[in-house]
């Protein structure tokens, strides 16, 4: 969130700047204006006396339904006030540093005698979904930001210090101060970070001082305080306390860099710094050690939050982002599992994590449904609570048998019967491996140790060899055929004759080198998913989509993002939006984190 200024105050400059050289760039360089838009009846005015304390009856909060910000075509939602106003940003800028720091002594606090409004924004940012504990939070906000500005604000009038600076010297001669706190996460904050400090990483929190003391207002407009809850949830864990301990920490330490305390400029700033949150802390009774303190415990250093971040979202973060995209279709050979055919607990967390964020995933595949649920239970997330099942969606057989709501088969395309008679006989006459798919079957014509395979290496359903050509014909209806040999065998010498021989009649496509698969004409995983899609009243503006093999293609045309793995076809690469790590390097998750959220 940017300060917040009336727009008649928006085209001054911010105060000069002082002389001590340090790293933090402090100036705003430019106004972006943030239009805040209100609810009737909102109103955040909270009524402070140094002798009584908090009027909670003035404590009433409305919602806003946006704020848009120029600086990064976001919004937030905000517990605000009624009076909405264009937001500007003018003044400084801090963010916190983690580095080594020193302890120094404490000091008395002392009172005011004039009563005092504090004017207090509670705000959310709009793509920080609605977390039951971050929405608590704010809740409890509402009460303790006015609490340690009435406790900071006691502490400045007749008080010593060497480092503050003075350009707010006594509160007392205002109306009423207004202060805002946005919660956000590190995507966000990062992006504030790098437009107006030129630092590239996410940070913790950022202070944005509105005060101009020439300007000689009624009102102290003390400025912003924009927390990561993302990078707070880290530093909680790390340091043993809740997160809403640490947010209170970091609203503290932000709070003081807004009345003049800046622990970069020298030793003896930092001092005087860790000494007021240690004090502010203490005297509203709140758990944990000052900002600088706990870095200083944790031996952290200046670098400790100055990661290069990139697209990609951490592990067990997603609950601070929104999904963008209400589908994952997902692959499985080559895709979801590794070249072992097997997933991986990396991938099996990033899959769990999506769907805990509320994002369907939906598998989309050349394999059998047993095959499926077969591999996904031993990660479970197979089942009524996982992501395939008998009741579950899903595109199986390149998309010729489809399964939509409850499980309910919506579509099943069988092969050619000529085509199927004319392979058997191959296979027959030649020695070639064939095994013919029919729904949750798999039927073969003789026993071969790569027939095996299918079944101990990728969890197909166990062929069931039938005694010639024409029982295996007679049995059931096939939906695909798939001839098994070596890669230099299927592309010499499979791949050119089927090519020739099922023209106009069928289509042959791979999922693998030492495969080749024989689908009906006009077909494709593609045409499964769009089928599936309509089906459930969604559409493709919805979907992601995952895969590696040239039977993906046609998926990941329709997909909104269509993400193909490097270890991928050419082709399949040539028309994804976005090549993502091998299935060797947890692709699947390397794509949700970097891409679905």
């Amino acid at each position: 969130m940017l300060p917040r200024l009336s727009p008649l105050l928006r085209p001054l400059h911010p105060p000069p700047l002082p002389s001590v050289a340090t790293p933090m760039a402090r100036v705003l360089p430019r106004a972006a204006p943030v239009r805040l838009i209100p609810t009737p009846n909102a109103i955040a005015s909270i009524c402070l006396s140094p002798r009584l304390g908090l009027d909670t009856n003035a404590n009433r909060f409305g919602v806003c339904p946006s704020l848009k910000s120029s600086l990064s075509g976001r919004g937030f939602h905000a517990q605000c006030r009624d009076n909405g106003r264009a937001l500007t940003p003018l003044g400084r800028v801090w963010a916190s540093q983690q580095r080594e720091y020193r302890k120094v002594r404490r000091r008395a606090v002392k009172g005011k005698e004039k009563e005092l409004e504090l004017i207090v924004s509670i705000c959310i940012e709009e793509d920080l979904p609605d977390d039951p504990e971050v929405l608590s939070i704010s809740e409890m906000l509402r009460l303790n930001v006015p609490m340690a500005m009435k406790v900071a604000f006691d502490g400045l009038k007749d008080s010593r210090y060497k480092t503050r600076d003075t350009a707010i010297s006594d509160v007392g001669g205002f109306e009423s101060v207004e202060l805002s706190l946005l919660l956000c996460n590190d995507e966000f904050i990062c992006k504030l970070n790098k437009e107006w400090r030129d630092e590239d990483h996410a940070t913790d929190v950022l202070s944005m001082s509105q005060h101009a003391p020439e300007l000689k207002l009624p009102i102290l407009m003390l400025g912003d305080i924009v927390i990561s809850v993302e990078t707070a949830a880290r530093q909680a864990e790390e340091r043993g306390h809740t997160l809403l301990d640490e947010i209170r920490i970091l609203m503290v330490h932000g709070l003081l860099h807004l009345l003049g305390f800046d622990h970069e400029i020298s030793e003896e700033a930092e001092a005087e710094m860790e000494k007021e949150e240690e004090l502010l802390l203490k005297s509203l009774g709140w758990k944990g050690k000052g900002l600088i303190q706990s870095a200083y415990d944790a031996e952290t250093n200046a670098n400790s939050h100055e990661e290069k971040t990139d697209d990609r979202k951490k592990e067990g973060r997603l609950r601070f982002y929104k999904p963008k995209f209400n589908y994952i279709f997902c692959d499985m050979d080559g895709t979801l599992l590794n070249n072992k055919s097997q997933i991986t607990s990396a991938n099996a967390r990033a899959l769990k994590e999506a769907v805990s964020r509320g994002v369907k995933v939906v598998i989309a595949t050349g394999k059998a449904r047993p095959a499926v649920i077969s591999i996904l239970k031993t990660v479970d997330l197979a089942g009524k609570d996982g992501i395939v099942s008998e009741f579950s969606p899903g595109v199986f057989l390149q998309g010729l048998l489809v399964y939509g709501r409850q499980g309910r088969e919506i579509f099943r395309r069988n092969l050619d019967p000529n085509v199927c008679r004319e392979a058997c006989l191959y296979s027959w006459e030649n020695k070639v491996p064939l095994i013919a798919f029919t729904k949750d079957r798999c039927l073969t014509l003789f026993d071969n140790p790569l027939v095996d395979s299918l079944h101990t290496v990728y969890h197909e359903p166990k062929a069931e060899i039938m005694p010639s050509v024409e029982h295996l014909l007679a049995a059931v209806d096939i939906q695909k055929l798939i001839f098994l040999d070596t890669s230099a065998g299927v592309s010499t010498t499979l791949r050119p004759y089927w090519s020739e021989a099922t023209r106009d009649r069928a289509t042959v496509v791979q999922a693998v080198p030492d495969m080749l698969e024989i689908v009906p004409l006009g077909t494709s995983k593609g045409s499964g998913v769009k089928m599936l899609l309509d089906h459930l009243g969604s559409t493709a503006k919805e979907v992601m989509a995952i895969g590696d093999g040239e039977n993906d293609v046609e998926m990941l045309e329709l997909a909104a993002l269509g993400i193909a793995l490097s270890n991928g076809s050419e082709k399949t690469k040539a028309v994804a939006n976005e090549i993502g790590a091998s299935n060797d390097e947890d692709g699947v998750a390397d794509a949700i984190y970097r891409y679905a959220f």
